[in-house]
C-alpha cells in the first residue's frame, strides 16, 4: 500500500483528495496535516465524510510517507517545504502554482515536472515531484494542444471560460458568498490571469509559432466545473480538425472528443475532460468542459500519483457524473 499524506486537508481540494484516496485500493492515508484543526475529526471540516473515516487532523506531518499532496494556498508550499524537509523517498505533488513554470521548477534540489498527463505522461512516470496544473490552465491546454502541435495556432486565440465558486477556495470574500454569487456572473483578471504562464509554456513546447492567447475568465453562479470556449482562425474543414484531436488524444485516459455539443453536467464529479469542435466560416471553435476540483485539481493529482507509482492511470478515478 502507498502511504500518503495530505497537507492543507481542510479545503476543497483536500476534501476531494480525501474522498478519492479513501476509496483508492492501493492507498493508505497516513496523515492529514492542519495547523488550525489539529486533533479534530476529518468530518468536522468535511461532513460528507462522516461515517467513512475515523481519521483526525494531525498536528505534525510524517516526513517518511511515500507521497505527500500539498493543498496549500498559493505562496505557501515553498514555505512549508523549507520548514518540513521530506526525504528523497517521498514523492511530492503540489497543487498550488508555485512550481509550474520552468523558472520555478527547481527548489532545494528538487525538480518539479509539470503534471499534465496528456502532454507529459512519460516524464511523469519517472518524476519524483509534480507541479499539478491549474484548473483553467488544464481546460485551455486540452482545448488547444492538438492545434499547437500541428502548428495551427499562429493567429490570435480568444478564450472565454467560466468557473464555479469552488475555484475561489473555502475562504469567504465579497465575490464568493451566496448573496453575491447567486443569480450573478462577472469577469475577473481580464487577459492577465496567472494560469496564462503555464498555458504559454505548454503551447510553445512543440516549437511552433503561437499567437497571442486572449483569456477572459468568468465567475459563474454554480459551484463546480469549468466550461471554456476557445476560437481562432482555421482554414481547413471540420473533419481535418477532428482527425487532429482524435489522434492527439488517442491514448488519453480521461480526455475525449464529443460529436455532440457538451455541457458541464456530463463532467462534474468526474476526472473527465470533454471536448467539442465547431467550424463557422474560417473560425474553429473548441469547447472544453471539466470539473475544476477533479480534473482541474485533486483528480489530476491522483492521476499523476498513479502514473508515478506504476499503477493503472485511472485507478480510484472511475467516477460517474450525475446528468439529471
Amino acid at each position: 500500500m502507498i502511504k500518503a499524506g495530505i497537507v492543507g486537508g481542510s479545503g476543497y481540494t483536500g476534501g476531494e483528495l480525501l474522498r478519492i484516496l479513501l476509496n483508492h485500493p492501493e492507498v493508505d492515508i497516513d496523515f492529514v496535516f492542519s495547523t488550525t484543526r489539529a486533533g479534530k475529526p476529518i468530518s468536522n471540516a468535511h461532513p460528507d465524510l462522516l461515517g467513512l473515516t475515523d481519521l483526525k487532523f494531525a498536528s505534525t506531518p510524517n516526513l517518511k510517507v511515500d507521497v505527500v499532496f500539498l493543498c496549500l494556498g498559493h505562496g505557501n508550499s515553498a514555505r512549508f517545504l523549507t520548514e518540513f524537509m521530506f526525504g528523497d523517498n517521498t514523492k511530492i505533488i503540489d497543487l498550488s502554482n508555485e512550481f509550474r513554470l520552468k523558472k520555478d521548477s527547481h527548489f532545494h534540489g528538487k525538480q518539479f515536472i509539470y503534471g499534465l498527463p496528456e502532454l507529459e505522461k512519460q516524464a511523469i512516470t519517472k518524476a519524483k515531484n509534480i507541479a499539478n496544473p491549474g484548473c483553467f490552465a488544464t481546460a485551455i491546454q486540452l482545448a488547444l494542444l492538438p492545434l499547437a502541435k500541428a502548428g495551427l495556432l499562429g493567429q490570435e486565440v480568444h478564450v472565454n471560460a467560466t468557473t464555479g465558486s469552488t475555484g475561489a477556495g473555502v475562504g469567504l470574500s465579497e465575490t464568493s458568498h451566496f448573496s453575491w454569487r447567486n443569480n450573478n456572473i462577472s469577469w475577473y483578471k481580464p487577459f492577465t490571469h496567472q494560469h496564462l504562464g503555464e498555458v504559454g509554456e505548454s503551447l510553445i513546447s512543440f516549437g511552433k509559432k503561437i499567437g497571442k492567447v486572449r483569456f477572459l475568465p468568468n465567475r459563474g453562479n454554480f459551484t463546480r466545473g469549468i466550461l471554456a470556449t476557445a476560437y481562432t482562425t482555421y482554414q481547413d474543414d471540420i473533419n481535418s480538425a477532428k482527425v487532429l484531436f482524435e489522434d492527439f488524444y488517442r491514448d488519453a485516459k480521461f480526455t475525449h472528443l464529443s460529436e455532440e455539443p457538451i455541457h458541464l453536467k456530463q463532467v462534474v464529479n468526474t476526472n473527465q475532460c470533454h471536448i467539442h469542435l465547431h467550424k463557422h466560416d474560417d473560425v474553429l471553435l473548441v469547447t472544453s468542459a471539466l470539473d475544476n476540483l477533479l480534473k482541474g485539481a485533486s483528480g489530476q493529482a491522483v492521476q499523476n500519483m498513479n502514473l508515478m507509482f506504476g499503477l493503472k492511470e485511472g485507478e480510484g478515478l472511475q467516477l460517474k457524473a450525475g446528468v439529471f
